[in-house]
């Protein structure tokens, strides 16, 4: 069985990493997406609220399974029982912060492939960082995130009070 891990915040899940993970889905025989805290970012929707998202943003696709991690991606590859990293492209500087990423866990395991997908060309400039900020400041997500997140983020931007700062 061919397993592929496909990691990231999810906060929110968006359009573009829909694309990916339908896509992803159907190179391997199953995709285990990872949902992860990171130092570096300030969340908007705890893990356990972007577990559920994904989760229920998935429910129709084959071959998910919905885990969180927060260790090293390649150790979590490893109790995935994944061959495969899946990863999305959007854009050149993407690129550069992948490849340089893909090499670091090439060095860590090479057992493990990296698999670069390229966003559809519709859903490239989508960033869960500025789909946050447009909500923020009461701007209109709907193209950016499915039916569900985009309501998940509403509420959650009225609760913080901060809609039209």
């Amino acid at each position: 069985m061919r397993i592929g891990v496909y990691p990231g915040t999810f906060d929110p899940v968006t359009l573009g990493h829909m694309d990916i993970i339908r896509r992803g889905a159907k190179l391997v025989d199953k995709l285990v997406i990872g949902v992860t805290t990171n130092p570096s970012k300030s969340p908007m929707f705890t893990l356990d609220e972007r577990m559920a998202m994904v989760a229920r943003e998935t429910a129709d696709i084959d071959g998910i399974d919905v885990v969180s991690f927060d260790s090293l991606l390649m150790d979590f590859a490893v109790r995935s029982n994944a061959s495969v990293i899946v990863r999305g492209l959007r854009a050149v500087a993407d690129f550069e912060y992948e490849y340089q990423m893909a090499g670091m866990n090439q060095q860590l395991n090479a057992r493990i492939e990296t698999v670069f997908l390229m966003a559809d060309v519709s859903l490239q400039p989508i960033a869960s960082r500025l789909v946050k900020e447009i909500a923020l400041y009461g701007g209109a997500i709907h193209k950016f995130v499915p039916h569900a997140v985009e309501a998940d983020v509403v509420k959650r931007v009225s609760e913080l009070g901060l809609k039209g700062s």
